[in-house]
C-alpha cells in the first residue's frame, strides 16, 4: 500500500474535493495544503484585516449609490445562483471566493444575527462605515479579501450574492460571544476544520 495514500486522501476530504481529481480540487480550494504558499492565504496574514492606513477601502467603492436600483430577479433563481457564486473563485484575483472564509456557510460574527443595515466590525476598520448594508458589505469582500474589484450594483451576481446570504442569516445562530469569523484572526486559514492547518501530505519527509 502506498504510504502517502492515508493523508492524501484525507488531504483531499478536508478540502473537499473527494468527488475530483486531485489537480482540480487544487485549483478549487486556495487553501489546499499541496498548493505553494504565493498561491494560498494561508501564506498572508488576515486579508480583512487593515494592517496600515493605506489600507483603508474607499468608502465610494462600497457605499449604495444615490437612486440605487438593485438587480430585480425571481427569489429562487437569484439565492440559486447566489449559492453557485459563493463558491466561485473567478470573483477574485487571488483564489478566493465568499466560501474561502465561510466554510459551510458559517464563520461569521455574532452580530450576522442582526438585520442588516448595521455595524460589522471590518466595515468599521476598513472603510469607517458605522452601519452597512448586506449589498456594502458583499463590496468589500470584494476588495478584501478577494482583491477584486466591486460588482455593478445593478448587477445580477450582487443582488444573487445578497440574495444567498440572506437565506443564511435565516438559519445562523450566534456563538454566545464567541467570535468565529477568520477575519478576526490573524490567520483566516488556522481553523481546525481548515486544510490549511493540515499537514502538507505532499512535502516530502526528511
Amino acid at each position: 500500500m502506498n504510504p502517502t495514500a492515508k493523508p492524501l486522501a484525507l488531504a483531499i476530504a478536508l478540502a473537499g474535493g473527494l468527488a475530483l481529481p486531485m489537480a482540480a480540487a487544487h485549483a478549487a480550494n486556495p487553501c489546499n495544503p499541496c498548493a505553494p504558499k504565493s498561491q494560498t492565504p494561508v501564506a498572508a496574514k488576515n486579508p480583512c484585516a487593515a494592517s496600515k492606513p493605506n489600507d483603508a477601502i474607499d468608502r465610494k467603492l462600497v457605499t449604495r449609490p444615490t437612486n440605487y436600483r438593485p438587480y430585480a430577479g425571481t427569489a429562487g433563481e437569484l439565492k440559486q445562483e447566489g449559492q453557485r457564486l459563493w463558491s466561485d473563485s473567478s470573483l477574485s484575483t487571488n483564489g478566493m471566493s465568499c466560501n474561502t472564509c465561510h466554510q459551510s456557510n458559517g464563520t461569521f460574527h455574532d452580530t450576522f444575527a442582526q438585520p442588516y443595515p448595521h455595524a460589522v466590525q471590518m466595515a468599521k476598520d476598513r472603510v469607517g462605515m458605522k452601519t452597512t448594508h448586506l449589498d456594502e458589505m458583499v463590496q468589500i469582500c470584494m476588495l478584501a479579501p478577494m482583491a477584486a474589484q466591486p460588482l455593478a450594483w445593478s448587477s445580477r451576481e450582487l443582488a444573487a450574492l445578497g440574495a444567498y446570504a440572506t437565506e443564511i442569516q435565516k438559519t445562523f445562530t450566534p456563538a454566545k460571544g464567541k467570535v468565529h469569523n477568520p477575519c478576526a484572526a490573524r490567520n483566516p486559514c488556522a481553523a481546525s476544520n481548515n486544510p490549511c492547518a493540515a499537514r502538507n501530505p505532499c512535502a516530502v519527509k526528511k
